[in-house]
């Protein structure tokens, strides 16, 4: 694959030097070119030979989402992730056909995600088969087809597409993170998602919940607010 020409777009010189540092550490990254400004970063952009742009939305004169509709006209306009440190305009950033959203502070592990779907690399992660017991008779399922899981004391109860469920012993906190490169993340300290199966998210009175197939209908799923972050970073894909 040959490496992603970048330029990123920051008026806040610790968040630019950050991000620029954070990027020279991925090898998909093949250089890293920096604006100030929106329009700084269109003549930047003239010359035609970026593939990505970091945009920050909140900047004096062009803000990102005016910048994001200008490169819009271009005739081949590089990719789109939108870094900004609040998620008002998540919606409207993804009707620009954005790849991504990061919020600051970024995290070096959710960049590389970004990095990868705007190098549209496949999930690095197998799909792996669990092995769970019934009435003695050990049966085989596919970890895609699992939607979400529930801690349930010393065991977690792993919930699947055609509405069953099956108990295995582990540790929530160890699926955490053995899955996390599956597209599995954690909504409530008792419950991990399966982001593939995401069907929506709902907020009301200040309470979010997500929901994912289940059976022939849907089951709705709490997400804590210490939680609603990393929900929010996931706005690639949904929008709670």
């Amino acid at each position: 694959m040959t490496g992603l020409r970048t330029l990123v777009v920051d008026d806040e010189q610790p968040v630019l030097d950050e991000l620029v540092w954070l990027l020279g550490r991925d090898d998909r990254i093949a250089s890293v070119a920096t604006a100030h400004s929106g329009t700084e970063a269109l003549r930047r952009l003239e010359r035609g030979d970026i593939d990505l742009v970091f945009l920050d939305i909140a900047m004096p004169g062009l803000t990102g989402i005016e910048i994001a509709r200008l490169l819009g006209r271009f005739r081949q306009p590089p990719q789109i992730i939108f870094v900004t440190a609040h998620d008002a305009h998540a919606v409207e950033a993804f009707e620009l056909d954005a790849v991504d959203y990061l919020l600051k502070p970024i995290r070096e592990e959710r960049l590389r995600e970004s990095i990868r779907r705007a190098a549209q690399e496949p999930e690095s992660s197998p799909d792996d088969t669990i092995a769970v017991e019934l009435a003695g008779v050990t049966r085989f399922v596919s970890r895609s087809h699992v939607t979400h899981a529930e801690a349930q004391g010393d065991y977690v109860r792993l919930h699947l597409l055609d509405g069953s469920s099956h108990l295995i012993r582990a540790a929530l906190s160890t699926l955490a993170d053995e899955w996390r490169a599956a597209g599995f993340h954690r909504i409530h300290r008792s419950i991990l998602v399966n982001r593939a199966h995401l069907v929506e998210a709902r907020s009301h009175d200040g309470r979010t919940t997500v929901v994912v197939p289940r059976g022939d209908g849907t089951a709705a799923l709490p997400v804590s607010r210490r939680h609603q972050r990393d929900l929010r970073e996931l706005i690639g894909e949904y929008t709670p």
